[in-house]
């Protein structure tokens, strides 16, 4: 364990700082110049050399490398250009939001794809399962900024049952959430299925059923315990995604995530910001990752941590 735990964590320090390394990189080889954005109106050279300096953009690349990683290692990620303030501060104030916009749809997600995948499996073959199968397809197939809109207009616009934008009260997660889930429904509970109908023609299944064993035990004491782990994987993945900023949901929204953030700093071109809020979201992405290694053996004895992600 301790040993599995300390490969962990350097593969998490390797992945982050890789990740953070071609972000840098990527935005000092985008077109454009951050101190127009941050000069007076109508500058002058001399005034849009005076911002590159005080930003450090007047170093070559690889200087202005070297300064941020010798600041990242004293745990100073940089001050937003934009903010005037730390740029870890200014994410950090935002990730609750997309903490609780992630958490609600992981949590809805699973109490409604589970059931519904199971459901799926065990009606294979009839009306039902064929317009749960047509359903799922179709959620699958719409784009989230189109659901967003629609459900903008119709519950927001038309009946006025939640607020259009912004975080005015817990209700106004309302929209935004399930905008999240009728896409995420769509693909766990289908993998929830296809699981499901492998275990349930399992020999195993048939051995327990010829012994007299219930079909509600046989579908989730059995079939489903051996189908757990692909789809907590599923779940941890969607979940991690989602960390990271749901951008189309929180922007439809007018979400005060990290998403819209992320995007206003990219218009913006503030460079510190962009950085806090990869390397922050790469680091929970990659801890959640870690929390679902770590329940594999608690599902399945038989699973040992260092064989769960081969």
């Amino acid at each position: 364990m301790p040993r599995y735990l300390l490969k962990r964590l350097l593969q998490t320090v390797l992945t982050a700082w890789f990740t953070v390394t071609v972000v840098f990189v990527l935005l000092r080889m985008a077109p454009g110049d951050p101190a127009v954005n941050y000069a007076p109106p109508n500058p002058s050279s001399e005034q849009l050399a005076a911002v590159r300096h005080e930003f450090g953009l007047d170093q070559p690349v690889l200087g202005q490398y070297l300064t941020y990683l010798q600041h990242l290692v004293r745990g100073d990620i940089g001050e937003s250009f934009q903010f005037r303030q730390s740029a870890l501060q200014v994410v950090l104030d935002r990730l609750p939001y997309t903490v609780t916009l992630a958490v609600a749809a992981i949590v809805v997600t699973a109490l409604l794809a589970i059931p519904l995948g199971v459901w799926m499996a065990r009606r294979g073959n009839t009306a039902g399962e064929l317009g749960a199968n047509i359903a799922t397809i179709a959620g699958q197939s719409m784009p989230d900024f189109w659901i967003g809109f629609v459900l903008l207009i119709v519950f927001a616009v038309n009946l006025r049952w939640f607020s259009p934008s912004g975080f005015t009260s817990m209700s106004s997660i309302v929209l935004p959430c399930l905008t999240i889930v009728i896409l995420q429904v769509a693909l766990i509970s289908r993998l929830v299925r296809r699981e499901m109908v492998t275990n349930l023609n399992a020999p195993y299944v048939t051995i327990a059923r010829s012994r007299g064993i219930s079909e509600r035990r046989l579908t989730w004491r059995y079939a489903f315990a051996n189908s757990a782990i692909p789809v907590v994987t599923a779940l941890g993945t969607r979940f991690a995604a989602m960390l990271n900023g749901v951008v189309i949901v929180e922007v439809v929204f007018k979400w005060p995530g990290v998403g819209e953030l992320v995007v206003d700093a990219l218009e913006r071109r503030d460079f510190p910001l962009i950085q806090a809020t990869v390397l922050v979201t790469v680091v929970l992405a990659l801890l959640v990752q870690l929390m679902v290694d770590m329940l594999y053996p608690l599902m399945d004895p038989r699973v040992r941590l260092q064989e769960a992600r081969r």
